[in-house]
């Protein structure tokens, strides 16, 4: 072989590679995102089950054929490739890779999930306009680009409706977790259902091609082609067969028995809504396990199919394209498989954050839903009646935001899936762009190839990721998987941001019932130092909460309840904290008044206080419940009384402090300074059952939402 052809082979390998890496770092937050940001699965395990499962489907189940143009978006005609055009191709696809490849660095970088198909799509369109204009299939395009409406909309109705009946079946139940334990067994029919089909005509499309170069199994035998004429599956030319039909629902059986016959024997340690979620967690690592291996399968042809089409080009005995479809080595699909893991491994966590996080608040039961509507979407416009090319990262997205939409319009960051739907429509453009400018640079040179490459990729790398080259797994999202008992055994935890919010509220509590220690060891006479010492130690450590719980929550994650309204209630909630400390503070300026009954009183004050912080304590508590269950209205309900409970206790305090406050006043004059001090402090006792109050108030707007 001559040695520019071994520059151009060469180059053609190493820009492969880096599009599987590209492909994993990005495109794995379709299989892992939601799992990850649910707390299904921690950062760490996710990045082995995604790294097993897509080099699985790559290696595989990775067709050993590809198309020669991706998606039939280049028509040249039926005449064949001449030389000149074949050599014209052998560098677009090289530069449409780049392109495509350096597109995805960027939308990585940012932590924007866009499409990897439609990037290598819009670098073969960009190369096909220069080369010839008039090659450019536009109705084909055309479908593309309707497919950023359509997709995203279907999945987001789908996983919205998944999760309302959830809700409503479920969740609403007043004994949820034994309602799971009758429903699952029979929602594990309709997924697995699903999934069998999708398994069959759209993670398997590999695998037909693979058996039937090997001479045992043909896709038409057992699939219908694309010309298919009916619905009915007993007659010939059915779009969905009979044998299909009973594959995916032999699928779906299996697995409805099965989890039946586990959730008979598991002995569950959670109650409630966190038995709930624990199921959601199994189907949701399986659903994510399947759209891993389909990705694998499916997206490696991405990195390797152009890079295939080099390959049959560089090595033909005349120097042309094949026609219809090209070989693919398995060198090169284990070279795609293992760009891809090395890409999930090391950058895929920024894209996981976006759709597990920032977008909307995520559950396992809700990313369940999402899962499933996504999986359901692209197995619909997979079928050969519509055969419309979809990307998974759009219909993920639009999953995401309708499971989101279902807490309602506030749920949603808009302006993140704003910024992601622009990425979208950016990609075909750019991608495209890029192609062209990258094959003028190269100009038919394998030494411009060389050079070309070589400082593209190196600045991009350079200017993009720094000094940010990953090697951590910690786990960055917020779970909503309920208790800390799912937290990892390898020392990774996740919590909720209601969960966030109800340690802060324990910590405030803390700071309370050190201020109480305070008062009465002042009351009986003894130094109060060391308990005020204590109080101000407990009020630090509540802030310090509060800051992390501010930093978390108005940095990243999208809530039910909206951000804003979020971190109000976090400042109301430390406000509690702050009093109390201030309570403890009064206490060291000077000695209280010593008459006894009027010391029991302002003791009784003190406890009554503390009573209301302890309700307002189970009253947020309730709200982490009530976040779980998807804001049910029994447990809105719930809240409501707690907050009820709340405002009657800190009345009764404001009865107790009248009380105090009057007899001090009354029997104070002989100790006038000692009995006004008192009553500066019964004062700033009240404001801490105020501060309660005006805490659980603010909660009034979710019960009645």
């Amino acid at each position: 072989m001559e040695t520019s052809l071994i520059l151009v082979l060469s180059m053609a390998g190493l820009i492969a590679a880096y599009m599987a890496w590209n492909i994993g770092a990005n495109d794995v937050a379709n299989a892992m995102g939601t799992s990850v940001g649910s707390g299904a699965l921690t950062l760490r395990r996710a990045i082995i089950v995604a790294a097993i499962f897509e080099f699985l489907g790559a290696v595989f189940f990775g067709s050993h054929v590809t198309d020669t143009i991706r998606k039939g978006v280049l028509d040249f005609g039926p005449d064949g490739f001449s030389y000149e055009l074949s050599q014209q191709l052998m560098y677009g696809f090289m530069a449409a890779l780049l392109a495509a490849a350096i597109w995805l660095t960027i939308a990585t970088k940012y932590g924007l999930p866009v499409s990897t198909t439609h990037s290598i799509v819009g670098g073969v369109i960009g190369m096909g306009l220069f080369i010839q204009p008039s090659s450019v299939n536009w109705d084909k395009v055309f479908e593309i680009v309707l497919s950023w409406i359509a997709s995203p909309l279907l999945g987001g109705i789908l996983a919205y409706l998944s999760f309302m009946l959830i809700k409503k079946f479920i969740m609403n139940n007043t004994d949820p977790l034994q309602r799971t334990k009758e429903i699952a067994p029979i929602l594990a029919l309709p997924t697995f259902f699903v999934l069998g089909l999708a398994l069959q005509f759209k993670a398997l499309k590999g695998f037909y091609s693979n058996m039937d170069s090997a001479g045992y199994i043909n896709k038409a035998d057992w699939l219908p082609a694309n010309e298919g004429t009916t619905f009915n599956p007993m007659l010939e030319g059915a779009w969905i067969p009979m044998n299909a039909l009973l594959a995916a629902l032999a699928i779906g059986g299996l697995a409805s028995l099965i989890l039946w016959f586990v959730l008979r024997r598991y002995k569950f340690e959670e109650e409630g809504y966190e038995g709930v979620e624990r199921v959601f967690i199994w189907l949701q690592i399986i659903t994510a396990c399947y759209v891993a291996f389909a990705h694998g399968a499916n997206d490696v042809a991405n990195a390797i199919g152009p890079m295939a089409a080099i390959f049959d080009i560089a090595t033909s005995a005349t120097g042309t394209l094949s026609l219809d479809k090209v070989g693919v080595p398995i060198g090169l699909l284990l070279l795609g498989g293992a760009g891809i893991t090395i890409g999930v491994a090391t950058w895929g966590y920024k894209v996981m954050d976006t759709i597990g996080k920032k977008i909307t608040h995520i559950t396992p039961s809700r990313g369940f839903a999402a899962e499933f509507g996504a999986a359901t979407t692209v197995l619909i416009f997979s079928m050969p009646f519509l055969a419309v090319p979809i990307s998974t990262t759009h219909t993920l997205v639009g999953a995401v935001v309708g499971v989101g939409l279902a807490g309602g319009a506030a749920a949603v960051d808009f302006r993140v899936f704003g910024k992601i739907a622009a990425s979208w429509i950016a990609s075909l453009p750019v991608a495209g762009i890029g192609s062209v400018t990258f094959l003028i640079l190269f100009n038919s040179n394998p030494t411009n190839v060389v050079i070309v490459t070589l400082l593209s990729i190196g600045i991009t790398l350079l200017v993009v990721m720094k000094p940010e080259i990953i090697t951590s797994t910690q786990s960055f999202v917020i779970s909503d998987t309920p208790g800390r008992a799912l937290s990892s055994a390898d020392g990774e935890s996740s919590t909720t941001p209601f969960e966030l919010f109800h340690d802060h509220a324990v910590a405030v509590e803390k700071t309370v019932f050190a201020m109480l220690d305070a008062v009465s060891t002042a009351v009986s006479g003894e130094d109060p130092s060391e308990q005020i010492r204590l109080t101000a130690e407990a009020e630090l450590e509540a802030d310090k909460l509060k800051n992390t719980v501010r930093a978390e929550i108005g940095a990243n994650v999208r809530m039910a309840i909206g951000r804003n309204t979020f971190l109000a209630m976090v400042s109301k909630q430390d406000r509690i904290a702050d009093y109390a400390q201030n309570v403890a503070e009064q206490l060291s300026f000077r000695k209280l008044y010593k008459n006894k009954e009027a010391q029991e009183k302002l003791v009784i004050m003190a406890h009554a206080v503390l009573a209301t912080v302890q309700k307002y304590e189970e009253t947020v508590e309730q709200l982490e419940n009530l976040s779980v269950s998807g804001f049910t209205r029994k447990e809105k309900d719930v809240l409501g009384e707690l907050i009820a409970e709340v405002n009657q206790l800190e009345h009764e305090a404001d009865e107790i402090e009248r009380d105090a406050a009057g007899f001090v006043f009354t029997h104070g004059d002989d100790e006038a300074l000692a009995a006004m001090h008192m009553y500066r402090v019964l004062q700033r006792l009240d404001d801490v059952a105020n501060a309660c109050e005006d805490a659980a108030n603010s909660f009034i707007p979710i019960v009645y939402s």
